[in-house]
């Protein structure tokens, strides 16, 4: 039998104080994990609302952390946004959570707003980057916490526990402390405990900075299976692209307080719509040149260090305009031999990387570029020496105006 919790206690450690705002409003729920047993689904309670953050802008000492940001998150959608430190979406989360009140600006749920309410009363749930989770309590009393504070019956903080304890594979640890479990059990009872209470609205915050890479990648495929299982809307926080990459289902790029793009993974890492975006989401190789002439879908380019090559583009440049064309590192290739659209390069040094041979080559005009090549098994380098770069057949390069900030 799990226990129940009738009564909270008095004092909270001072680490813990965030955790019982949160916990008390309801406020965590997390990806929880994905193999459904044969508990009761929650999915039955739980419906997935839109998110709507509109013109949100808000300062620190005259500065702008966050500059008139607006947001559609759809109904069990999962938005990541993602920048380097400073860009302002931990300050946007902040705000969605109630932590922070906006200097202007609405957040709305389901086209209603929350501005006004309490954190404990926006039915939001928070999973945090360090699980605040409270060591003096067992993983059930854990997962009750926010329901106790809520008023739950003993009844239904028990069946919820042992509901939750399920979806998340951890049954058998009802009665353990978090000191007893390994970072990624924490993680689970973390998110155990904000589904538990049934968030109109989750959201992650770093969830997975203090987990090394094999368990992050497996509670990545959690969380997606999660939300697309209980149909969350879900905002993650995060300055880890490939984490943005794997489980997002949109990417909101920002920079200096602002979005920058907007967009499907595949979208903000093949179609960059700005410098920034193209140097933030992945490697990129950046070659200067101009616009030799229009043609049908793009244009004639002529690269500086002599090569020609044709880009598609829909943007509008003039012949003579100097450009940079942005080819990721796997999108280019070397040969023996010189070709269309190819130049010589020296090569430097060849990296193994699991399957991948990243070369480190220097062309004409003294260019450093990667290229990002298959390695056969039992290949640990290539060779050095000349060779020619050229396009892959399947490259998407992208021409950016050579003036652009």
């Amino acid at each position: 039998m799990l226990k129940t919790f009738g009564r909270l206690p008095a004092i909270v450690p001072d680490g813990k104080r965030l955790a019982r705002q949160l916990l008390a409003s309801g406020a965590h729920r997390p990806r929880i994990d994905v193999i459904q047993m044969a508990a009761p689904a929650p999915s039955a309670t739980m419906s997935a609302q839109p998110l709507t953050l509109d013109g949100i802008t808000h300062s620190y000492g005259g500065g702008l952390a966050v500059d008139n940001v607006t947001l559609e998150v759809k109904g069990g959608e999962l938005v990541a946004l993602l920048g380097p430190s400073g860009c302002g979406k931990t300050t946007l989360l902040r705000i969605v959570a109630g932590f922070i009140q906006q200097g202007n600006g609405k957040v709305l749920i389901d086209g209603r707003p929350i501005d006004t309410l309490p954190p404990n009363r926006r039915e939001i749930g928070i999973v945090f980057q360090n699980y605040a989770l409270f060591p003096h309590m067992t993983v059930a009393e854990n997962i009750a916490y926010g329901l106790a504070a809520r008023g739950e019956s003993r009844s239904v903080q028990a069946q919820r526990v042992e509901e939750m304890l399920a979806t998340v594979q951890m049954a058998g640890f009802a009665d353990r402390k978090p000191k007893q479990l390994s970072g990624g059990q924490q993680q689970r009872v973390a998110l155990a405990r904000a589904l538990a209470m049934r968030p109109r609205i989750l959201l992650l915050d770093e969830p997975f900075a203090a987990l090394d890479k094999n368990l992050r990648l497996d509670m990545q495929i959690e969380i997606k299976r999660l939300q697309r299982q209980f149909a969350l809307t879900a905002i993650m926080v995060t300055h880890d692209q490939d984490e943005a990459m794997a489980i997002a289902d949109r990417i909101a790029v920002m920079s200096q307080g602002r979005i920058e793009q907007l967009g499907t993974p595949v979208q903000v890492y093949d179609e960059p719509a700005t410098l920034f975006v193209n140097s933030f989401i992945g490697s990129s190789n950046l070659l200067s040149g101009q616009i030799a002439a229009p043609v049908e879908g793009g244009y004639a380019v002529t690269l500086g260090n002599g090569a020609a090559w044709t880009v598609p583009s829909a943007a509008r440049f003039a012949p003579g305009q100097p450009v940079l064309v942005s080819v990721r590192p796997e999108q280019m290739r070397l040969a023996d031999e010189a070709g269309e659209g190819r130049f010589p390069v020296e090569l430097k040094l060849s990296l193994p990387i699991g399957g991948e041979l990243i070369h480190d080559v220097t062309s004409a005009d003294g260019s450093s570029l990667k290229i990002a090549m298959s390695r056969r098994p039992g290949m640990a380098s290539g060779r050095s020496g000349t060779a020619y770069c050229g396009l892959a057949d399947h490259a998407r390069p992208v021409l950016f105006p050579a003036s652009q900030p």
